[in-house]
């Protein structure tokens, strides 16, 4: 009997050993190396780069994600952004009037580092072996597309001619040492004639060339479930842009336009003063594969303040 009891109660302590361990597994790490995507403060950077990077390095940023056009980029990438950036209120240089050494220098001297660099179609077709020379100088890996040229997503076959596109492309990039991704907007995430555009990008791509980086408030204004995503296509999703919601509001139309995306810019808040479920998102997203989180909410008007908010509310999930 006394044998009987033994076992009985190693069992117990061996059962209460693995539910602990599955529990410690399954609970998040603190996000330790949270990143800003710079699109959040362009006009100062602009207006005194080295001031922006020390109030990023201050409130505690570790990682920085940039955006393009760069002096590599294609003449019509620089083109759509001299078009766009005078209502915008600055110039659109990826590199701020700086050289890349001096940008990288800046950014070293104050703790952070570059993992990630937003461009745009025509150069990741046609200059991945300058945004390998760039990746290599600034310590980025992952590529990002960040919108899909609306000429170019008309059609569900357009869709399948892209993904097709993006296996090339991270083919070649994955050849330099880079890792291509896709950001998305809110358009692809509706029902078009029974199928999702992004699914058919997301079934029809190499998992180990093609990787997303999720934009939380456009996939929600879409209408689309992030933990779902997440939970669908595990180890597909390396990125994140995080911003919060005042309330759930949907797109107009399909999500398709610049229009569309400016009526929302209003709905954008800082990190935990929404409606979205971030310590579910997050928690999913890190058990799921996301490596990099960025904070972003869009030419904030406040980012000493701003910015700060949504850092110290995710540091404490």
């Amino acid at each position: 009997m006394q044998r009987r009891s033994f076992l009985q109660s190693a069992a117990v302590l061996s059962a209460a050993g693995l539910l602990a361990a599955k529990a410690w597994a399954d609970t998040p790490e603190r996000l330790d190396k949270l990143g800003i995507q710079l699109f959040s403060l362009p006009k100062l950077l602009e207006k005194d780069f080295q001031a922006a990077v020390q109030l990023l390095a201050r409130i505690g940023y570790k990682e920085a994600e940039l955006y393009g056009p760069y002096p590599f980029s294609t003449d019509n990438a620089k083109g759509h952004w001299n078009a766009v950036t005078p209502s915008l209120g600055f110039s659109g240089s990826g590199y701020f009037g700086l050289t890349p050494q001096q940008l990288k220098a800046a950014f070293n001297e104050n703790g952070i580092s570059i993992p990630s660099a937003h461009t745009d179609l025509d150069t990741l077709r046609t200059q991945m072996g300058k945004l390998a020379e760039a990746g290599n100088l600034l310590g980025f890996t992952y590529v990002v597309l960040p919108a899909i040229p609306e000429s170019e997503r008309k059609t569900l076959d357009d869709y399948k001619r892209l993904a097709d596109d993006f296996n090339k492309i991270g083919s070649e990039a994955k050849k330099l040492g880079l890792k291509f991704a896709y950001h998305n907007h809110g358009y692809g995430l509706q029902e078009v004639n029974g199928q999702i555009p992004l699914r058919i990008i997301l079934d029809n791509t190499d998992a180990s060339l093609v990787f997303l980086e999720m934009d939380l408030y456009w996939t929600t204004a879409a209408g689309a479930d992030p933990v779902k995503y997440l939970d669908s296509y595990p180890n597909r999703y390396h990125l994140m842009h995080v911003k919060d919601m005042k309330e759930r509001v949907r797109f107009s139309g399909d999500g398709g336009d610049s229009k569309q995306w400016i009526e929302l810019f209003p709905y954008m808040t800082t990190a935990g003063n929404g409606v979205l479920d971030l310590k579910t998102i997050i928690a999913t997203a890190q058990q799921r594969g996301v490596k990099h989180f960025f904070v972003e909410q869009d030419m904030v008007a406040d980012p000493d303040v701003s910015l700060k908010k949504s850092f110290d509310y995710l540091k404490s999930l």
